[in-house]
């Protein structure tokens, strides 16, 4: 095991804040006395189906501690999804239907496999409903007599409903409660999460008092700003990298990042050390925009797809058409004397949804056939297998004529 410096170096690299740094080094040495590992929790409510870098985060975090020996307990909060995190809201969520909850918690294995070590001995799974399922109402009564009502208020979120007048809902006091059982469940060590748990994990730690038991560790990291370079990155805002986006795409979003957002970027996402990589934003900033684009691709699909995906990139920012690209099947039959209208294609292409989006699309100059850009979206192209379409910079399709 890595000594306690060495593991506080690396588990402490891009925390917004640790509750508390001491008592951090602290656990550490004793559970090296001890002989055993800390257990170091994250909770995850699957209330959507896909995790973004934005999500990655804490699970890189986590999967530090994994690396270091410790043991990795992953909390899939199927019961506290029901009512949903209050956090950062102005309005109550919806509640989810159960199929929903467990078709996202399947989702989040699977993708949550690309960060953190999956075998049984480096990671411990619990649903929350484990326990909060088994509740009485005397149970809930004992759990909601350790918090005030005006320790609950001072969430920001409740303040600005407050004001504004917008109800606040009785089970959504009760989430962070039910967040911080989970920790008294599994015995914390440590809790890792964004800034905008830190309500919820601090809870946490007054519930474990209570409990009697060594109060939690928190751990925040900060929120990943989006690709915006605005707004937290989000799927709903369409400022996102999926964990699961094909390389090619993924690639060519994280070139689009403004150049103030690599520093952030690069702490948050790789291992890199920062005298290394602010030297380099600072001397080629290209450069290391392209070094970070392949680092995710490599890590999420494999370092042939990146090189692949770089070539094909700049050989599209020649103008030049890569060497692979996906084919496309056009019948024979939307042909109409071996003809078809520019904006009908666009659609057969699956670059836009509707005709009248197709038209948009082209008119703006967004589709090239064979190498030219197209201007007329009613002009008629006479099709040929072997024929090239192209979205923006990035997007190819070699066409395949079939009758």
């Amino acid at each position: 095991m890595k000594s306690v410096d060495e593991q506080m170096a690396v588990l402490s690299r891009g925390c917004e804040a640790i509750y508390s740094v001491e008592e951090l080094r602290s656990r550490i040495i004793q559970a090296q006395q001890a002989g055993r590992p800390l257990r170091a929790k994250l909770g995850m409510d699957p209330t959507a189906p896909d995790i973004h870098l934005g999500h990655t985060v804490v699970l890189r975090k986590l999967r530090q501690f994994q690396d270091f020996g410790h043991q990795a307990v992953l909390i899939i909060g199927d019961y506290t999804a029901r009512i949903g995190d209050p956090t950062g809201r102005t309005k109550s969520r919806p509640m989810l239907d159960q199929a929903t909850i467990e078709k996202n918690a399947e989702t989040y294995f699977q993708q949550a496999g690309r960060v953190l070590d999956m075998h049984p001995e480096k990671l411990e799974i619990h649903y929350n409903s484990e326990w909060l399922a088994k509740f009485t109402f005397a149970d809930v009564l004992r759990l909601t007599s350790y918090k005030s009502v005006q320790d609950m208020l001072e969430r920001e979120n409740f303040k600005l409903r407050r004001q504004k007048g917008q109800p606040i809902w009785m089970t959504e006091m009760l989430y962070p409660l039910m967040q911080g059982w989970d920790s008294v469940c599994i015995k914390a060590d440590v809790e890792l999460g964004g800034t905008d748990q830190t309500f919820n994990n601090l809870v946490g730690r007054d519930l474990q008092k209570m409990e009697n038991q060594p109060p939690q560790i928190v751990m925040v990291m900060p929120i990943l700003v989006g690709l915006d370079g605005v707004e937290k990155m989000s799927k709903s805002l369409g400022n996102y990298v999926g964990v699961t986006e094909d390389a090619t795409s993924m690639f060519g979003k994280l070139m689009s990042i403004p150049d103030a957002l690599m520093k952030n970027y690069y702490t948050l996402l790789t291992e890199v050390a920062e005298s290394e990589f602010t030297a380099e934003i600072a001397d080629r900033p290209r450069d290391a925009k392209v070094r970070l684009a392949k680092l995710m691709v490599a890590q999420y699909h494999s370092p042939a797809a990146a090189e692949q995906v770089e070539r094909e990139f700049f050989a599209a920012m020649r103008g030049d058409l890569p060497v692979e690209m996906e084919d496309r099947a056009i019948s024979a039959a939307e042909l109409t004397d071996g003809t078809l209208p520019a904006y009908k294609l666009a659609v057969l292409c699956g670059f836009a949804a509707t005709n009248g989006e197709a038209r948009r699309l082209i008119a703006e100059g967004g589709v090239r056939y064979n190498q030219q850009k197209l201007i007329d979206p009613q002009a008629m192209l006479s099709i040929k297998s072997g024929d090239v379409v192209q979205r923006g910079k990035r997007v190819f399709l070699r066409l395949g004529l079939v009758t």
